[in-house]
């Protein structure tokens, strides 16, 4: 969950702002050797690849911090996320693969780090082998599981994710619903929202919104990451010499890396990729075979879809995209609107209400191209002199009519009672487009499709 932090460590350095800041920044990072005695190894592909981890080290964090944030308890000093971050050779192209953290997974053999004793390869869940093997044999596990190779490792805690967002003052999130988690304390209604660092580390540790669970705080930690970057890139970090210093040295206080990931690698890394933007990114989770794979002495775990897995990863091994680009994308399109019910789960009936001829058929078809389910068969309404979009539907499917509305901004909502499941739209003469809009839990249906960072940052 703290990940986004250390996604940040790789985004920022994508700033020109020369080795004069840079220096020194070094000297904040805590080391570690991932790599130590690591044999049989996958071999390079093109591109880099960055395991970024996240623990629940909360160390640093105030008593009122803890009590704010519900962040009670002992810590487990295992992995609470792991991302695997791919850069593309030419530095167009970021794809984030989230790994869950209860997937099944057999550690290879190694030596306890708190006992000494030698442990046989055998299984746990994913986020276990950072208590048994620290990272060493976190990356070790990745690797035998991915067949990818790991070209740096970043680890983040709680102090760091929280200060850094401060720092950049804030991240701006969107929701299409209400959010509240009584386990974190988070509360969000909906609309769009500036967190603070202790709220963003609500957002992306809530698993209690709704019956997703881990996997739904996934795809919230993914929207968070793709919310990161728009800021870095679009706020001003980047290019401004004080604000990425103090950022940065926010930042580094809490980050672990390899040796080999310092300043140099940042800012060649940001040379290539200061025109990196939300678009540029795309995240994608590990396609699920069974989400409650039961293993004595371990309980439930995440069992992937092993074929499915296999051509992911092989995608990042021969840096390609994660999924073909989208028929009609570009860079200029604009945000897909946040919903909360899917539009093509949405029978919509469009009528005319005004005297431009065709404006219904040119409604239904917009709809219909954005997702909604219409009847194509477009009439006339009992008044033909609407000035402003009517939408009418039956109070029973009120969040129904509410996608609808997210199409056509500006419209009026009518509650109609008994009207039924379908919706109807009386095209008024106000009329001039229909936004696009999405579900806002884009995995629906046990899928996990690939989405790019434009898909899930709040539209302009």
């Amino acid at each position: 969950m703290r990940i986004a932090a250390g996604l940040s460590v790789v985004v920022l350095g994508s700033g020109a702002v020369g080795h004069a800041v840079m220096t020194g920044l070094d000297t904040g990072i805590e080391r570690v050797d991932p790599f130590k005695d690591m044999k049989n190894r996958p071999q390079s592909g093109h591109g880099l690849n960055v395991l970024l981890v996240g623990t629940d080290g909360r160390e640093k964090i105030t008593r009122e911090e803890r009590r704010e944030y519900r962040l009670g308890g002992a810590p487990c000093h295992c992995t609470d996320t792991i991302m695997l971050v791919h850069l593309s050779a030419d530095r167009e192209r970021a794809s984030v693969i989230s790994l869950p953290r209860d997937s099944y997974a057999e550690v290879p053999a190694h030596q306890d780090l708190v006992t000494g004793k030698a442990h046989k390869a055998h299984p746990v869940k994913l986020n276990a082998a950072y208590a048994e093997g620290g990272p060493n044999l976190t990356v070790r596990t990745v690797e035998n599981m991915t067949r990818v190779k790991i070209d740096h490792y970043l680890e983040v805690d709680f102090t760091s994710f929280m200060k850094t967002v401060d720092a950049m003052g804030g991240v701006e999130i969107c929701t299409a619903k209400t959010m509240r988690d009584t386990h974190t304390g988070l509360d969000l209604l909906p609309g769009t929202h500036r967190l603070t660092g202790g709220q963003a580390l609500q957002y992306v540790r809530s698993r209690h919104i709704d019956g997703a669970s881990d996997l739904g705080r996934m795809q919230r930690q993914q929207r968070f990451l793709a919310a990161l970057v728009k800021q870095a890139t679009s706020g001003g970090v980047l290019l401004n010499p004080v604000k990425f210093k103090q950022v940065s040295s926010t930042l580094l206080g809490s980050v672990r890396a390899d040796r080999g990931f310092g300043s140099e690698q940042m800012l060649a890394l940001g040379q290539a990729m200061r025109d990196f933007t939300p678009s540029s990114s795309e995240f994608a989770s590990v396609p699920i075979g069974n989400p409650s794979h039961p293993v004595k002495g371990i309980g439930s775990t995440v069992k992937w879809d092993e074929p499915k897995a296999a051509k992911l990863f092989e995608a990042v091994r021969h840096d390609r995209p994660l999924a073909p680009v989208r028929p009609g994308a570009s860079g200029s399109r604009p945000a897909a609107v946040p919903v909360d019910v899917p539009p093509r789960q949405v029978r919509v009936r469009v009528e005319n209400g005004t005297r431009i001829d065709g404006l219904g058929g040119r409604v239904d078809a917009a709809l219909r191209a954005t997702g909604f389910d219409t009847t194509r068969a477009p009439g006339n309404g009992a008044s033909r002199e609407v000035k402003r979009t009517v939408i009418m539907y039956d109070p029973r499917w009120d969040r129904t009519a509410r996608t609808v509305s997210a199409a056509l901004p500006g419209s009026e909502l009518r509650a109609v009672a008994g009207q039924g499941r379908t919706v109807v739209v009386v095209a008024g003469a106000d009329y001039r487009t229909v936004v696009p809009v999405r579900a806002e839990n884009p995995y629906e249906g046990g899928t996990t499709p690939v989405v790019t960072g434009d898909q899930v940052v709040c539209g302009t």
